[in-house]
Formats: C-alpha cells, sequence, structure tokens
C-alpha cells in the first residue's frame, strides 16, 4: 500500500508496477514487514536536492516510518511516535531515509529513548532492518539496495533534522501554485494555494470509484524467496 501523491486528497492506494498489483515479497528468513511500516505526513524528499550526507536527491516521497512498538497497526491508522534514528536508504540513486521510531502509546515505549536502547533490547532488529532493505527488492530483478554510512544507523537528532529539513521541503512545495506531477490539494494548509473546502474534498471522496470485485491474490504472494546475501 502507498500514498497516492499524484491523486488528489493522497489517498491510501494498493501500488501497481506494470499493470499488476504490488505486494512486498518475502525474502528468508523474513516474512512480509517486520515493523510498521508508515510514513511521516507534511515531509517530502525532494528530487531536486541533493542531500550533502548522502550525495543523492530525494526519492518525491514523504519519509518512511518503521515503527518498532508491540502493536500491530491498521492500515491507515494515524499514531503518534517517538524518533529514535534513521537508516539513510540509497534506492535507484535516490535518497530514501528510514526513519526507526515507536508508538507513545506502546506498554515499552519508556524505556526507548535512542536507537542505543534499540540496540539494547531488541538485539538483532537493527541488522534485520538493514537486510530486510537491502534485499526486499532483489525477487522483482532488481539490485540490492545500498546505504549512506555504511549501512550505520544514525542517532534520534540527527533523525530530527533530517524531519525538520523535509518538512521545509514540504512547505516550500504546498506554497507553490504547482506541484508539478504531485498533488498537492488539502484541507488544512492556510497559506497553500491548493487549499480546498471540505465540502471540494468531500466531492473528491463521493467522485471515486465504487469497490468492485476484487482480484484474486496472486500465488506467489506466499513464496518464500530464498538467496544467498553477496
Amino acid at each position: 500500500m502507498e500514498i497516492a501523491t499524484k491523486d488528489k486528497l493522497n489517498p491510501i492506494k494498493q501500488d501497481v508496477k506494470k499493470g499488476k498489483l504490488r505486494y512486498v515479497a518475502n525474502v528468508f528468513p523474513h516474512k512480509g514487514y517486520i515493523w510498521n511500516y508508515g510514513a511521516i505526513p507534511q515531509t517530502w524528499e525532494d528530487p531536486g536536492h541533493r542531500d550533502t550526507d548522502t550525495g543523492c536527491c530525494g526519492d518525491n516521497d514523504p519519509i518512511d516510518v518503521c515503527e518498532i512498538g508491540n502493536k500491530v497497526c491498521s492500515i491507515g491508522e494515524v499514531i503518534k511516535v517517538k524518533v529514535l534514528g534513521t537508516l539513510a536508504m540509497i534506492d535507484e540513486g535516490e535518497t530514501d531515509w528510514k526513519v526507526i521510531a515507536i508508538n507513545v502509546e506502546d506498554p515499552e515505549a519508556n524505556a526507548f529513548n535512542s536507537i542505543d536502547d534499540v540496540r539494547r533490547l531488541k538485539p538483532g532488529y537493527l541488522e534485520a532492518t538493514v537486510d530486510w532493505f537491502r534485499r526486499y527488492k532483489v525477487p522483482d530483478g532488481k539490485p540490492e539496495n545500498q546505504f549512506a554510512f555504511n549501512g550505520e544507523f544514525k542517532d534520534k537528532d540527527f533523525a530530527i533534522n533530517i524531519i525538520k529539513s523535509t518538512n521545509d521541503y514540504w512547505k516550500a512545495l504546498v506554497s507553490k501554485k504547482s506541484g508539478g506531477e504531485l498533488n498537492c490539494t488539502n484541507t488544512c494548509v492556510s497559506y497553500s494555494p491548493f487549499l480546498c473546502t471540505k465540502e471540494a474534498a468531500q466531492a473528491v471522496v463521493d467522485e471515486t470509484s465504487p469497490c468492485g470485485i476484487a482480484d484474486p491474490v496472486p500465488s506467489d504472494v506466499d513464496k518464500m524467496y530464498y538467496y544467498e546475501k553477496k
């Protein structure tokens, strides 16, 4: 599932590649996602900005977040998180930050205040996260993803600075008269030329196509892929 940044109001939709619904591959020893995978609203990794740390431009999406709490969240659920650190993935030559965070309502949240706490209290989790992101696209015929900083996680302060800078890029984006290929229609940013009324937003929702008959889930969705690590 992805935030459809080119659609009005940016709904959450299942991603489509080459006319087929996209599912995340299971690359041994991982089955599906190993955290709650989402995004931080009001952030934008600007494809016109070359990051001085990674040497690559942004991927044109909000910042991704991996929430490591005990609860498995529902699609579209909005939660408040505590930022712990970040990983700088390079995806096909683009900067793609992965923020590590924990739900503030998690019963163990008070024990997690830094990326070092994750290493100490959930040994192996960060290494598994790097492995997951490195190899998850290989079953689609793509190469392994690379990482800045030799795959090392940066601390909370570094992550917060990245979030703040991408929030600035987002503010600039929604302030423009044209958002380019991205649809910046919104109901809450008072200074944005893309601001619309709640009635107009409801009309967009009402105009969407009704749900049809679901396509069958492909058999390879439950396939486990195994290959030698490089």
